[in-house]
């Protein structure tokens, strides 16, 4: 085959698969992921690990752009609105569900209207309580709870966060009642349990690990389906042993989307790579080292576990009326 017409039938398969030449030559300048949360939380810890890696298999720039504000819609919208050439990437998380489910005047659907590229990791959520109190299993709080209606309290890291959704979860599961008290954010949640202020919190094991380890504070339990590197010994909240409890199961997660129209081709470019990089040891040791878990899912999986969350969350809203500040 002559030069000329190599050339010419490169130029028409460009032309028909416009998606396909864009992938083989992506990414040709630097691509931004917006974490809709401020620095130094799980989110941002996960988007720059990966960062850092993508930009080596690139050999192009990652930036990490931090665009907090309405529980993560703000930024959440304007990576949508983004054009769609996998240049501007969502470090998605459940906290975005959840927003679908409290802001009825959000102007997009999270659970439809974004490109999925891959769940990777998680931050568990934990129960804990001040050693004061006589108990140190999710059993034993269960029915202190039980024979105590009303007496105790127990904080989460802010109204209608996922940790107030796995508190209100287990409260109607097993019938409790305790008073529920939200801070802004794990850390101060933590401190005033630490201080005796609280009983109890519903928080993320990052903010709490520490603390478990030295006594000042007892880890009842996960939410998580499965017990996390991230909280060696402490058991998941459904190996209770209390029947209602079973299958009980919250995970607080993060991964990447696209805006939609996305060339296929380049969805695949990236799904591919950001395994490729969730695969390695070094970013899964920096990542525990961050308290976070691996949760590997492909687009597809990613998909259905959002979905299933979402009627998970909606019902949870309607039976507790948990709306946003």
């Amino acid at each position: 085959m002559s030069r000329s017409i190599r050339y010419l039938c490169l130029a028409l398969a460009a032309i028909v698969f416009p998606g396909l030449a864009a992938a083989q030559d992506y990414p040709v300048r630097p691509v931004k992921v917006v974490v809709t949360f401020t620095p130094g939380g799980a989110a941002d810890v996960t988007a720059r690990v990966f960062a850092e890696k993508l930009a080596e298999l690139w050999k192009q720039g990652v930036v990490v752009e931090n665009r907090p504000g309405a529980g993560g819609s703000i930024g959440a919208e304007a990576v949508l609105r983004s054009p769609a050439d996998g240049y501007t990437l969502l470090l998605a998380t459940n906290t975005h569900i959840i927003n679908q489910v409290v802001y009825p005047n959000l102007t997009f659907d999270f659970t439809k209207d974004f490109a999925p590229l891959g769940l990777v990791t998680s931050s568990p959520m934990m129960l804990v309580t001040h050693p004061s109190l006589p108990v140190k299993t999710v059993k034993a709080f269960t029915d202190l709870l039980k024979a105590n209606p009303g007496k105790y309290e127990i904080a989460s890291c802010n109204v209608a966060s996922p940790h107030h959704f796995g508190l209100e979860m287990y409260k109607r599961a097993v019938g409790i009642q305790a008073l529920h008290v939200p801070y802004r954010g794990c850390t101060p949640a933590v401190a005033d349990v630490l201080a005796g202020h609280v009983h109890a919190a519903a928080v993320s094991a990052p903010a709490a690990i520490a603390f478990t380890k030295n006594g000042r504070l007892n880890a009842l339990g996960l939410f998580s389906s499965e017990r996390g590197e991230s909280a060696p010994g402490v058991p998941t909240i459904r190996e209770s042993g209390i029947p209602e409890l079973k299958d009980f199961s919250l995970d607080n997660y993060y991964g990447f989307m696209a805006p939609p129209g996305t060339p296929a081709a380049v969805q695949k470019k990236i799904e591919a790579d950001v395994h490729r990089v969730a695969m390695m040891p070094d970013v899964q040791k920096k990542l525990r080292d961050a308290g976070l878990d691996m949760l590997v899912m492909n687009p597809a999986d990613m998909m259905k576990l959002v979905r299933a969350d979402y009627e998970k969350y909606a019902r949870v809203a309607k039976e507790a009326n948990i709306q946003a500040e």
